[in-house]
């Protein structure tokens, strides 16, 4: 099985079971060894009292491609701590795109960057997370 083929085949395990990320909205567009993309098309119900996208949404389409990111090794992984800087607001009908990369992975550990933009290019934010790997695998191999 080739890198791609186990990360494609890891996604898949992940998103059946995964309500969270198909309640928000959100698809994957692209999923590699260390690498994931997921899209949402910010609608009403995600959107807060200024009538803007609400942060925890950004955070969590974020924490969901660094999740498909960190587990496309078919190793079960958990987030150990996540950063997230907003440098400007998503709005209602947004197509908002967050692409997950791997900085590092040194044993049970990993790092990785994911740049949320909407659109036309524009930086939603920037999101860092460190992840921590735990026994399981996805699916059996």
């Amino acid at each position: 099985m080739t890198p791609k083929e186990r990360a494609e085949k890891s996604a898949t395990a992940m998103w059946s079971g995964d309500a969270a990320s198909k309640w928000a909205g959100m698809e994957i567009t692209h999923i590699d060894e260390g690498t994931a993309t997921l899209e949402m098309t910010v609608q009403d119900h995600h959107c807060n009292g200024h009538a803007i996208c609400h942060g925890g949404v950004t955070f969590m389409l974020a924490d969901s491609a660094f999740a498909f990111a960190c587990n496309s090794r078919n190793q079960s992984t958990v987030a150990q701590h996540n950063m997230i800087s907003f440098i400007s607001a998503g709005q209602r009908g947004d197509r908002l795109t967050a692409t997950a990369t791997e900085l590092s992975l040194t044993g049970r550990s990993g790092i990785y960057d994911v740049k949320v933009t909407n659109q036309d290019g524009r930086v939603i934010a920037e999101f860092r997370g460190f992840s921590r790997a735990i026994s399981g695998q996805l699916f059996e191999e």
